[in-house]
């Protein structure tokens, strides 16, 4: 005898009170709550080196990056997720009164993990491309040297270009940036990646 269990549906609104009590991060997935999984050692040295050489590539320009713990709402789909790193063009525009949750970002950051790399390159580009303001999807592998990188051309096109090697260079194109993969992963050591 096979046992079902029942799924329970929230609002995003009983969605965000949860999540405000909760001891860890979840996502909202269209009336579901979603824990989200633990990251890596490696996957925070790539987040967070890539949120440090932006924003300090990026001073003194109308730019504010942020990382991990600020929210996306996405309505036309009704997900709220936790990008690893967000560039949001002049000011965040915000859902309701609070500034936990952005909405426009133009560029995203993603670093792949083994549990992750599908959805994050599959259903959540698709939520992320109903974004107006979204132009440029980055998606690092954290087990080698290797990115992904998505740039909007025009509407409903999109180029891709790949990086594999640590000599490599990542040239945004909705900003003036660049960085060396080198840099990107510095202080990453690909041979702990056993986990996640």
């Amino acid at each position: 005898m096979k046992l079902e269990t029942q799924k329970i549906y929230y609002t995003p609104e009983e969605y965000l009170e949860i999540e405000e009590k909760a001891e860890y991060k979840n996502e909202y997935r269209d009336g579901e709550i979603v824990p989200m999984t633990g990251g890596t050692t490696n996957h925070n040295k790539i987040a967070g080196n890539f949120y440090a050489y932006l924003k300090f590539g990026l001073r003194g320009n109308n730019y504010d990056v942020y990382i991990g713990d600020v929210r996306l709402w996405i309505p036309r789909y009704r997900q709220h997720t936790y990008p690893d790193v967000m560039l949001i063009e002049g000011q965040p525009i915000y859902t309701g009164t609070s500034t936990t949750t952005v909405m426009n970002p133009m560029l995203i950051a993603e670093v792949l993990s083994k549990s992750t790399k599908n959805y994050d390159q599959g259903d959540k580009f698709l939520y992320y491309r109903s974004i107006p303001e979204f132009k440029e999807y980055i998606l690092i592998d954290q087990y080698q040297y290797h990115l992904m990188h998505y740039v909007k051309t025009a509407e409903s096109q999109w180029s891709f270009t790949e990086l594999e090697h640590e000599s490599a260079i990542l040239s945004l194109q909705t900003v003036d940036f660049q960085i060396e993969l080198r840099d990107l992963y510095e202080q990453v050591n690909f041979a702990e990646n056993n986990e996640d």
